[in-house]
């Protein structure tokens, strides 16, 4: 090409490909991780290793697109390149979901070897592609630095706005079957236009037929989700034993059970314990300002109004769909006595004013992820600078085998508060299975006796466990690796 050609593929449609494809990589790395949470949980090992995959993929991309530019005329090659990604996106969806749901609640790891391999084949595609028009722009080596330069510029400032995009948009205003729908079939549509332009129709028809494939096996493919939100798959369920019973699932987790018609009757063990715990620390029926960190299906804040008239409940619950959840099919309805903020649980705690409140209940953390930031000592200190002299702390904590979370999550409570109790079942405290460990921290003493006899036969509760925590270590700002003190529930 001689200087002053613009070549099959000009300046714009040069810098517009590789900004889109840069972009289509980084949407669908992140929309993966959602699309895996629902069966392996969303953790930092989870991110980690998604993330590892896309890198990976953009480097052999990159690498083979460069090799092969040089060995085949990228006007070949670009259009179905890109009709090929397009295609395999659209098959991510399906692929993943019917693993996923055949072996859900087991063999997490071939539910993560599936989505890593239709995750690297379309990413490597489109990493490719920045490497083929780069190859179609050169005219001359005098220009070789502008012309690389500026292409690769263009292709991180796609990858940014996809990620921007994608974060703050897209996954909290559209399903992610809609993103993963929508993005492959932006790509084959550009796709199959630059293949009949640069080769003709004929070349495009194998990779179209095998993107209506897909689009096709993700309309029929499982749906594990009723509500697909930023951060969970939700889902209510009927308790075929119990008319009024509604389960809320986050993830493939029982997230929390209410009795629309008894807000009184509790299911769950570790509500159980809640229950123990406030009301051997208050006179029966004495109203309480309550602040609770997590919402779910709001149990506790509609037991608190039932059995304590007056008791104001303050709800700070990061998602919003799960909110519109419990309001369309849990019968939730705020006022005067139940207040739900759509907000992250530190920041509402630092909002929160100085000995306002009586009772503060933490639970946000589920079987598969732990928001790290609400298990350190920074953050425990702040709930007792919110707590009144008298008031009470209380968490739910899952973990199982040796226990190293709950453990470290003792200890850390145990460095803020005089006095701290743990309730949990008794094969749980001896490591031979694992559960719900509710901790009790309080600087007032705590009545063990009169916690102990509200509790189920199989219940215990532990005053100042310090044999059970061993020397685990304090969580804090500076150090909290949750995720591999995590120990996950294997069936």
């Amino acid at each position: 090409m001689s200087k002053g050609e613009d070549g099959p593929v000009g300046q714009k449609l040069a810098i517009a490909l590789a900004f889109g494809s840069s972009a289509a990589v980084m949407v669908l790395e992140l929309v993966s991780l959602r699309l895996v949470a629902p069966y392996i949980g969303l953790t930092l090992e989870t991110n980690t290793a998604v993330i590892g995959v896309a890198l990976a993929a953009i480097a052999t991309g990159a690498a083979l697109g460069g090799r092969f530019a040089d060995m085949i005329p990228p006007t070949r090659t670009l259009g179905p390149l890109i009709l090929s990604a397009g295609a395999l996106v659209l098959l991510i969806l399906p692929v993943v979901r019917w693993t996923g749901d055949a072996v859900r609640g087991s063999a997490n790891d071939l539910v993560f070897a599936v989505l890593a391999l239709t995750l690297f084949a379309p990413a490597s595609l489109l990493a490719a592609v920045t490497p083929m028009v780069t190859k179609l722009r050169l005219s001359t080596l005098a220009e070789t630095g502008t012309v690389v330069g500026r292409l690769s510029a263009y292709a991180t400032v796609g990858g940014i706005v996809g990620t921007v995009l994608t974060g703050f948009l897209f996954v909290a205003t559209a399903p992610i079957s809609a993103i993963v729908l929508t993005l492959g079939a932006v790509l084959v549509v550009t796709g199959a236009a630059l293949t009949v332009v640069l080769r003709g129709v004929q070349a495009a028809v194998k990779p179209v037929a095998l993107a209506l494939v897909g689009a096709t096996l993700t309309l029929v493919a499982p749906r594990p989700c009723e509500v697909e939100t930023a951060y969970h798959c939700a889902r209510v369920g009927v308790d075929p034993n119990r008319e009024s019973g509604r389960t809320l699932y986050l993830d493939e987790l029982r997230h929390s059970y209410v009795d629309l018609k008894d807000p009184t009757y509790l299911e769950f063990e570790y509500i159980k314990s809640f229950a123990a715990a406030i009301n051997s620390s208050w006179a029966d029926e004495r109203r309480l300002d309550a602040l609770h960190v997590g919402g779910g299906g709001l149990t506790m804040p509609r037991y608190l109004t039932a059995t304590r008239p007056g008791t104001k409940n303050q709800v700070y619950e990061i998602d919003p769909a799960v909110v519109e959840l419990d309001k369309r099919e849990l019968g939730v309805q705020t006022g005067p006595d139940l207040a739900v903020t759509v907000r992250d649980g530190r920041l509402g705690v630092r909002a929160e004013a100085t000995d306002s409140r009586d009772l503060i209940i933490m639970d946000a953390f589920s079987g598969l992820s732990v928001p790290w930031h609400l298990t350190t000592r920074e953050l425990i200190a702040d709930i007792r600078r919110v707590l009144r002299p008298d008031g009470v702390y209380l968490v739910n904590v899952i973990d199982h085998g040796k226990a190293l979370f709950a453990k470290a999550e003792i200890k850390t409570v145990q460095a803020e508060f005089e006095y701290v109790a743990v309730i949990a079942r008794k094969d749980e405290f001896s490591g031979q299975t694992g559960g719900n460990f509710v901790l009790v921290g309080s600087d007032r003493p705590i009545d063990v006796a009169a916690i102990g006899s509200r509790l189920e036969p199989k219940m215990e509760v532990r005053d100042q466990p310090t044999d059970f925590v061993g020397d685990a270590p304090v969580l804090t700002d500076d150090y909290a690796p949750v995720e591999q003190l995590l120990t996950p529930y294997e069936s």
